[in-house]
């Protein structure tokens, strides 16, 4: 009885193992067939069956993508604009967090309930006040009109994440700095901040890739070639070689390889920031 149960257990394990595995596989046939693609010279035909593996692989497509409209420079511009928001929400989250987790102030609980309101308005539904608000400061066609956007957008979901995981830290700490003489400022920097690592690494990815792929705000705003970031350069290089697949998916491979590795980087602290503030929260 006890080795039927056994062996019904690891034929269980190994069933749930194969759908796990041909999940994967089926996520990740789209991604390697733009990989191997992207290495292949004129391909201007979706083949069928799909061949991964270009029987000559070569660079010239990437080489075509970064010479042509301003793509490299687009490139920098995303990623500046995507480190500084990533930094920005990340320190102005944390700072905002930490008042509504350990201060007592009156409003508080009232202020965080009308932050929490702002979660749940569509994003599309901004863009006009926005606009509006971003010509009358002038912060139309430049980029830092660009991080000041992306950087209040995620302020209300990421400080709601970062509280949770705040409260769920123990106070015996804080206390005993507090008995030894740091400020708040002391204990902040010193003992939430490094003790806080997967959750803000969470918040920091998130901002990353928030700020990295947005589309709508950026096409709407910037009008200057110079100024355009990724999405806009990558829409352009579609709609000029809209045939050619192997640069298509060479200039988007170029968009997709930061975010992967960001990921890879950061999982770890991603995975256990994520949950215990949505535990907690």
């Amino acid at each position: 009885m006890i080795a039927f149960s056994r062996r019904s257990h690891f034929l269980f394990d190994m069933a749930i193992f194969g759908v796990l595995c041909a999940g994967a596989a089926l996520a990740m046939a789209p991604m390697l067939y733009m990989v191997g693609t992207a290495f292949k010279p004129n391909a201007y035909m979706p083949e069928f069956p799909p061949q991964f593996v270009p029987a000559e692989p070569t660079l010239d497509n990437f080489t075509t993508a970064f010479s042509s409209r301003n793509f490299a420079h687009a490139l920098l511009n995303s990623a500046g604009v995507a480190i500084v928001t990533a930094a920005l929400v990340t320190a102005l989250s944390a700072m905002m967090a930490y008042a509504f987790a350990r201060f007592e102030f009156r409003g508080k609980h009232l202020l965080f309930y009308v932050m929490l309101v702002m979660m749940m308005v569509p994003a599309m539904m901004f863009i006009i006040p926005q606009f509006i608000v971003a010509s009358a400061l002038d912060l139309i066609n430049n980029l830092p009109g660009l991080v000041l956007v992306y950087t209040a957008g995620p302020l209300a979901f990421n400080t709601f994440l970062l509280r949770g995981f705040f409260e769920s830290l123990p106070r015996e700490l804080e206390e005993s700095a507090l008995m030894d003489g740091a400020n708040h400022l002391t204990i902040f920097l010193r003992i939430l901040i490094p003790l806080s690592t997967p959750a803000l690494s969470t918040v920091a990815v998130f901002s990353f890739l928030g700020a990295w792929d947005e589309y709508i705000w950026a096409l709407t705003v910037l009008t200057d070639a110079e100024k355009r970031t990724l999405p806009i350069a990558i829409a352009n290089f579609r709609g000029v070689h809209a045939t050619d697949w192997g640069l298509i998916f060479a200039a988007s491979l170029v968009s997709v390889v930061p975010t992967v590795m960001l990921f890879i980087f950061f999982q770890r602290y991603f995975v256990q920031g994520l949950t215990a503030g949505a535990i907690k929260g």
